[in-house]
């Protein structure tokens, strides 16, 4: 029976994502839902108890936990700034390929029409980033300006921004090379020694080779 709801949540998350991925929070109803997953409307208000609590497990499922995905990336044989790059590839790709992340990015920026309060993800993907730099700093790696806390924050924001506005103008499937050009002008500011080419190189190369993170069933909403 626990297996049988597992799989219930899942379909039922998964259905929502993408319906709220193509039209959005207020573009999507319950029956929409139900429609999509091949489950009753009873069912959805069971395991998530409201639209509301859908759509907000939706953003926790993926868009707000990078945190853990930040996790694969702690070999300490890689240097911290390539981490830090290969990670950012991963993400981007979730955001223009897999439908659960890209459901959390709209809702977020939808946030303002659903009636339940949205995780903040960029405080937590902020903190990862600053622990990867501070790791570079302390090896050595960060030219003597940057600060870690500091520009953690920054370059998160516009990661972002430039993933968002990217596939706007031009869609998801530019995502990559674009990133790629922002982070040859990046890494010359962040470096001591600039080496963006080759540290670009290498990030996107393992991007490219790691499977996508497993995916989690968050826990029906009260």
């Amino acid at each position: 029976m626990q297996e049988r709801a597992r799989a219930t949540r899942r379909s039922l998350l998964e259905a929502a994502a993408c319906l709220f991925a193509e039209q959005g929070y207020t573009g999507t109803s319950v029956n929409d839902i139900s429609a999509r997953s091949g489950r009753t409307s009873g069912s959805v208000y069971f395991h998530y108890a409201s639209k509301e609590g859908i759509a907000l497990a939706v953003v926790r499922d993926r868009f707000a936990t990078w945190p853990g995905l930040a996790a694969r990336y702690t070999d300490r044989a890689v240097p911290p700034l390539e981490r830090l790059v290969t990670l950012s590839y991963e993400i981007a790709r979730a955001l223009a390929e897999d439908p659960l992340t890209r459901a959390g990015a709209r809702l977020w920026a939808e946030r303002d029409t659903i009636d339940a309060p949205l995780p903040d993800p960029f405080a937590l993907w902020t903190a990862a980033a600053t622990r990867l730099l501070a790791q570079a700093r302390s090896a050595g790696q960060l030219a003597q300006h940057v600060r870690p806390a500091a520009t953690a924050r920054t370059l998160v924001r516009a990661f972002f921004g430039l993933c968002t506005l990217t596939e706007a103008l031009e869609g998801p499937h530019t995502v990559t090379d674009r990133l790629t050009d922002w982070w040859h002008l990046t890494l010359l500011s962040l470096q001591g020694d600039a080496d963006p080419t080759g540290v670009v190189g290498k990030a996107r190369a393992e991007a490219a080779r790691k499977p996508p993170a497993p995916p989690d069933v968050p826990e029906p909403m009260e």
